[in-house]
């Protein structure tokens, strides 16, 4: 074995230990941003192996080097942090596109294929069509391009099964002959199915399932990638792709616990289609209470403890930072400050915790639902910041609700409730929130960022 091999083997094992580093760091918030940096020295160790290894066109790779750096560092700076459920869909989609011309190439330059590696291409073209259009049908409905409501219609999970049958048994064909008289002609039938089913399955899925089809696109993403791996025979990909695919299902997983739902459940139950009804039906189930900023400064004043919840609404007045210096005044006026973050809170996991991140809010004030629904009797002010489903009673009360058993932040338990909304309109389920009429809860209606502001100056003038 030659010393270039020799140093290969060792980049390659030394960009896995790397990437398993970065995301076992990732798992936790104080060091999630060094395990991004690491994961990122990694990816940058298995590229220059890759170009040591040679049999490239360094001059094509360069172009595609800076053209890709350009797109990266502008999106990177004017990509707003309201808008990285959008960016993260695209990333997805750019990832399994990747994987799906990796394996478009390898067929074009060798038709002939080895069982086994034919078998890989399917895969990658497969799974990475799927990841690319599912991920741009996800991207339109963050982004308020298209509607972000189920799109539903008869037969619909028929339609999406017969689909698979088909692709499995055009890509079962196509690999026992690639090069056979219809071979190339079932390979394309193949990728183009396998772009429409990324379509017809990401469009009955509603807006507050998108954490979880984010981290399943995500998880498709790896997997293409490490098909791509075995293509090219490049262990280093098929290390990475398996790990970002593995994470991405654990992930998934933890997304449909925290909604008590099912994978099954969340993919083809259309959730919040026919909620409509469900949310009118009942009507209001009381009276609303308002209040002023000047009243809720004075709740606020009094509150020995506090515990912020953000949600969506946050995100969308880009109100994070305002948060994050309420949460500093209230501490210098003697309250105990905590951030209770619900795992699906926002349209991509961890949405929130960016958001706060960004806002250099502690680490140490973020608190996991589980830790603060038991002592929630005990806190003086709850303070809602645009979440709906997530803090909706209806999830323990309402046996008839389509949240019912869905894990939810108990805020309606605190002394006090004060919700920051717009309206009394309903959120991505689509369904009442009888939290809004409790008692003990108190509307500030109104931009989240210009409440918080006012807020703030109420405190800073006393």
């Amino acid at each position: 074995m030659s010393q270039m091999s020799v140093l290969i083997d060792f980049g390659y094992i030394a960009a896995s230990i790397l990437f398993i580093l970065g995301i076992k760091m990732l798992s936790k918030a104080d060091t999630a941003r060094r395990g991004n940096m690491v994961s990122a020295i990694g990816m940058l160790i298995a590229v220059l192996i890759t170009l040591l290894s040679g049999g490239m066109s360094y001059q094509w790779i360069m172009v595609g080097l800076i053209i890709g750096s350009l797109i990266g560092v502008v999106s990177a700076r004017i990509v707003k942090m309201t808008s990285m459920p959008e960016m993260v869909a695209l990333f997805n989609g750019f990832g399994g596109i990747a994987s799906l011309l990796v394996g478009w190439a390898e067929f074009n330059s060798n038709p002939g294929l080895p069982l086994f590696t034919a078998i890989a291409v399917f895969f990658a073209v497969l799974i990475g069509g799927v990841a690319f259009s599912g991920s741009m049908i996800a991207f339109a409905k963050l982004a308020e391009i298209m509607d972000g409501k189920p799109i539903l219609y008869k037969g619909q999970q028929i339609v999406n099964s017969l689909l698979i049958l088909g692709l499995l048994a055009a890509g079962t064909l196509w690999a026992m002959d690639p090069t056979g008289a219809n071979g190339y002609l079932l390979f394309m039938g193949v990728m183009v199915l396998s772009l429409l089913l990324g379509v017809l399955g990401v469009i009955p899925i509603g807006g507050g399932d998108m954490p979880v089809v984010i981290s399943l696109l995500n998880s498709y993403s790896g997997l293409a990638a490490c098909a791509a791996g075995f293509i090219i025979l490049n262990n280093v990909l098929i290390v990475s792709g398996a790990l970002v695919g593995a994470s991405g299902i654990i992930l998934t997983n933890i997304m449909c616990k925290a909604m008590n739902r099912s994978l099954a459940n969340v993919l083809f139950s259309g959730f919040g289609a026919v909620t409509t009804s469900s949310a009118v039906s009942g009507g209001p189930q009381g009276e609303a209470k308002s209040v002023s900023p000047e009243d809720a400064y004075y709740i606020l004043e009094a509150a020995a403890s506090v515990a912020i919840v953000p949600g969506y609404g946050m995100a969308v007045a880009q109100a994070q930072h305002a948060v994050r210096e309420l949460g500093e005044l209230l501490e210098k006026n003697g309250a105990e400050v905590r951030y209770v973050v619900h795992p699906v809170a926002g349209r991509m996991p961890g949405h929130m915790n960016v958001l706060l991140a960004e806002a250099n809010v502690p680490y140490d004030q973020l608190a996991e639902m589980d830790s603060v629904n038991p002592i929630m009797t005990t806190v003086d002010v709850c303070l809602v910041i645009g979440a709906n489903d997530v803090v909706n009673p209806d999830a323990r009360e309402n046996e008839s609700s389509p949240i019912y058993g869905m894990p939810i932040i108990n805020v309606d338990y605190a002394r006090t409730c004060i919700v920051m909304k717009r309206s009394l309109n309903v959120g991505f389920a689509g369904i009442q929130n009888p939290l809004f009429f409790k008692e003990n809860t108190r509307m500030l209606f109104g931009d989240a960022k210009a409440s918080l502001q006012s807020l703030v100056a109420e405190f800073k003038e006393s």
